[in-house]
């Protein structure tokens, strides 16, 4: 009975999350967006060349889940709904946790971006209803996602547009840590392929999918605006935000003149010699 009760709360706390999620209001309307099925190419035909680096790659997946310290990064970075467990996932290369209570505008900024370029994917997906990996080769998935993606298109790969933008735009916002937060977003497209989610051609597409969206995102006044209080917060947060304190040096050449030559006091009008310059006052 108790087990019964905790996953009713879960399940109810999932729902509102999801729900307060989808009430968040995009920057920019999908209409209003760049269509991606009439920007990106289709995705690689079974027969195709680049299919087979697409099953290379899958072999390639399933060896990195070897790596029992890789294969739960690869887990963890298939969290969707929960967006504050999301954000963690790049606290060491970012070097803050971002939440809703203590980074306030960094997360608006990406709950707001992210409920923006997050359904770009989704008519292209339908569209091609592309077989998933695990699909294709009747594998499970490490993750255990195979009945909530199973006839769900895998082009393009939706965790992967999500995690590039989130790159993107946390890179803008510390960007003296942009190496880091690109390799961590890079290896989190990744782990899509090592859990037999998507083809490396559907993570490669996402990737350019998330650079148009974040590039739609700068020209919105909103966006910007948010992004300003977003770097202001990341400063302050990380004891950037140091204060300036102005100095007035008196040049000691500075001669007042009256307007006839002859030298007078400083609380006279004339002009002024400073720094081997004539200012009139």
């Amino acid at each position: 009975m108790k087990k019964f009760f905790v996953m009713a709360a879960a399940a109810i706390m999932a729902a509102t999350n999801s729900r307060a999620q989808d009430a968040v209001t995009p920057y920019i309307e999908l209409d209003q967006l760049p269509k991606l099925i009439d920007i990106m190419p289709a995705p690689p035909a079974f027969d195709s060349p680049e299919f087979a680096n697409d099953v290379v790659r899958y072999g390639w997946g399933k060896q990195q889940r070897q790596d029992a310290d890789r294969l739960a990064l690869a887990i963890a970075d298939a969290e969707w709904d929960d967006h504050a467990k999301l954000f963690l996932q790049w606290k060491d290369a970012f070097g803050l946790t971002i939440n809703e209570t203590e980074t306030p505008e960094i997360w608006k900024l990406l709950e707001t971006s992210l409920a923006t370029t997050d359904p770009m994917r989704k008519e292209t997906k339908a569209f091609y209803h592309r077989q998933r990996p695990f699909e294709r080769f009747d594998d499970t998935m490490p993750s255990h996602e195979e009945d909530e993606l199973r006839g769900e298109g895998s082009y393009p790969s939706g965790h992967s547009l999500r995690g590039w933008t989130i790159s993107l735009l946390l890179a803008q916002i510390a960007p003296e840590q942009a190496t880091a937060i690109y390799s961590r977003g890079w290896d989190y497209c990744n782990s899509r392929v090592i859990l037999g989610a998507h083809w490396q051609s559907d993570v490669d597409a996402s990737r350019t999918a998330a650079s148009i969206g974040f590039c739609a995102l700068q020209g919105n006044e909103a966006f910007v605006a948010q992004m300003k209080k977003a770097q202001q917060e990341y400063k302050e947060k990380t004891g950037q935000n140091v204060g300036v304190r102005a100095t007035i040096i008196e040049h000691p050449s500075t001669r007042a003149y009256r307007t006839d030559g002859t030298q007078t006091t400083d609380s006279s009008r004339g002009i002024v010699v400073e720094g081997n310059q004539k200012v009139l006052r």
